[in-house]
């Protein structure tokens, strides 16, 4: 009760922001413009913990298998760097942030950048990239300066923009009104019990316009060969998703969380030895193991006999994929034209 005394009001002080901040880029007053090049961005309402990333390696995977060239392009969160930079063979996480790391480890091959101002970033690998179809924007729904060419909004099955509160008091960091402004709503982290009944609920709920798509997605983690019992080690902004399914092969794993973009230090790394010495190996995300590759951590495991796995993910549609993978190939077709 008491933390909902301090964090309602400073919840709509908050939204009064958001809101004058748009009611600026509406009417004008704060520039906004388009690209030649054709834009998907990749976004949320909420403070992370919807998928973005496993969402922008499926387009990836998506684009590529039609014969297609797209970049990506972050802002590169907690790096150490500013302006433009391009991913490249001597890229770290300080340079790039982890996320962007992650995707440029998967797709050496696809240009990985970050840059503060989305627009400054994609006329930026329009000069640099020879062959460049499309652009897809990570997390890119706040920066209101870019008008993007086709916009997918995640949010989580299990708690959707229309149940939540903005920040502080809930998870919200932009107005659920925005939600209108995308192409493509997709409802991530579904159960795999879900029933066409459950969509048809959430449908109702959402009512969304008619020019909107919905679909509904989950998580589908890699399989897993490991004996023994892991520590699940997380820097993530939801864990319980990560942990429940890693139960299901090992009931006795435990989880060890921290805040999401999580900055390693010396003395986590000894309280994660401290803790793993009851395990047989550790467990840790796609994200996260960007970071600890830079720590002493791998090197500690190892000494004991130990290992650092990371448990890749992909999206797995509950809804037919084709209507989805058509809405994005014909808009960056018809883009292109």
């Amino acid at each position: 009760m008491l933390r909902e005394l301090v964090t309602i009001p400073l919840s709509w002080l908050y939204a009064l922001g958001v809101s004058v901040r748009h009611a600026l880029f509406d009417r004008h007053l704060l520039p906004s413009s388009s690209v030649e090049v054709p834009t998907i961005c990749v976004g949320n309402l909420s403070a992370g913990g919807t998928g973005k990333t496993p969402m922008v390696e499926y387009l990836l995977r998506l684009l590529l298998s039609h014969g297609l060239h797209p970049a990506v392009l972050s802002r590169g969160y907690k790096r150490s760097t500013s302006g433009f930079v391009m991913a490249n063979s001597t890229s770290t996480i300080e340079d790039i942030g982890d996320e962007a790391m992650q995707v440029h480890r998967a797709f050496p091959d696809v240009p990985v950048a970050v840059c503060e101002s989305r627009v400054r970033g994609v006329k930026q690998l329009k000069r640099q990239v020879e062959k460049l179809d499309v652009v897809l924007l990570d997390d890119a729904m706040q920066h209101r300066a870019l008008r993007s060419g086709l916009t997918i909004l995640l949010t989580p099955y299990d708690h959707l923009y229309i149940d939540d509160h903005m920040l502080p008091w809930g998870m919200l960091r932009d107005l659920p009104s925005r939600a209108l402004k995308a192409d493509i709503i997709v409802v991530t982290k579904c159960p795999d019990t879900i029933r066409p009944i459950d969509m048809r609920v959430v449908d109702n709920r959402l009512h969304l316009p008619t020019y909107q798509q919905l679909h509904f997605a989950g998580t589908e983690y890699a399989p897993m060969e490991q004996e023994g019992t892991p520590l699940v080690l997380c820097g993530i902004a939801q864990p319980q998703y990560m942990l429940e399914y890693v139960r299901t092969l090992y009931p006795l794993a435990e989880l060890m969380a921290y805040p999401d973009h999580y900055h390693y230090k010396p003395r986590d790394i000894d309280d994660i030895m401290v803790r793993s010495q009851n395990f047989d190996f550790v467990l840790t995300t796609e994200k996260d193991i960007q970071r600890l590759r830079t720590t002493p951590l791998v090197e500690r495991l190892r000494e004991q006999g130990k290992r650092l796995i990371a448990l890749p993910i992909r999206i797995r549609f509950y809804t037919p994929h084709e209507a989805f993978d058509n809405h994005i190939l014909n808009y960056v077709r018809e883009a292109k034209r």
